[in-house]
């Protein structure tokens, strides 16, 4: 329990149980929504596994979180949060997570998320080249080990560091990562098992590139002649040049002459001698 302080006398706050707290917060960010005229999107946990994420895109955003130590000690702070449904909302836009938190209050937390510098993603983008075959794979995350050792890696990956993200609750608690930002960091993950698109809007990339990138590159691999052909046929055509590496063309039944054609042609009349 956090010790607060107040008017220079520290104290504990009175117990409040769990459901009158997400009551009261829930409560609380109805009369903050209808100024907006939305409705509140809360973080619900669909089954009971220890692990809070099922999906590829989910799983390696909390992969991420811990993989640093300063996060991870921190982050097991927020799952009771988490699993108890107090993240009564949580909105992913671009380069920032905005969420409510149902605890003594109910606490704003606010997540910035750095853009990804261009020439990370060009790299990343460069060596998924031919590699990912559709959209619907790339959401599911159906991908070669290749391609998602190159999509988590720590250093040169899709997933932020630390030092790129910005971490805000309104909360007293003077923690960097308090127990409701911990809880928003997972709820994160949850959202992007349902939404993995999401994940391109926060890091501000377009996943579109991945894909024509992928086409562009298994084109050129399958068919590496087929430019150079068409150069070759459009200078015959337009300059009159005949190159020697130019294909054969081959007449076919569009190359002969029409019936039409051949009525309208003058009659050569024959004459007797």
């Amino acid at each position: 329990m956090a010790w607060y302080s107040r008017g220079g006398w520290d104290y504990y706050p009175p117990y409040v149980s769990v459901a009158e707290k997400k009551a009261n917060g829930a409560r609380a960010l109805a009369k903050l929504l209808k100024k907006s005229k939305r409705t509140a999107d809360p973080v619900v946990i669909a089954h009971r596994k220890r692990q809070f994420t099922t999906t590829f895109w989910g799983k390696a955003w909390a992969d991420n979180l811990e993989r640093y130590a300063d996060l991870a000690n921190r982050l097991p702070r927020g799952r009771t949060y988490l699993r108890n449904g107090s993240v009564l909302d949580l909105a992913i836009a671009r380069g920032r997570v905005e969420a409510y938190v149902a605890g003594s209050e109910l606490y704003r937390v606010t997540i910035g998320i750095a853009p990804m510098a261009k020439t990370r993603w060009r790299r990343v983008v460069t060596r998924c080249t031919g590699r990912i075959g559709s959209l619907v794979g790339l959401l599911r995350g159906e991908l070669s080990d290749e391609v998602l050792a190159v999509l988590t890696d720590a250093k040169d990956g899709l997933f932020p560091e630390p030092r790129e993200m910005t971490l805000d609750c309104s909360c007293p608690d003077s923690a960097y990562v308090c127990k409701h930002v911990a809880a928003v960091l997972y709820g994160v993950g949850i959202r992007l098992d349902a939404k993995p698109e999401l994940y391109f809007v926060l890091r501000q990339v377009d996943q579109a590139e991945l894909l024509s990138s992928a086409t562009a590159g298994a084109v050129s691999r399958a068919h590496p002649a087929v430019g150079k052909r068409i150069a070759d046929d459009r200078l015959s055509a337009v300059f009159g040049i005949e190159l020697e590496n130019a294909p054969p063309v081959h007449a076919g039944r569009a190359d002969r002459p029409s019936r039409r054609d051949k009525r309208r042609r003058p009659r050569v009349s024959a004459r007797r001698r």
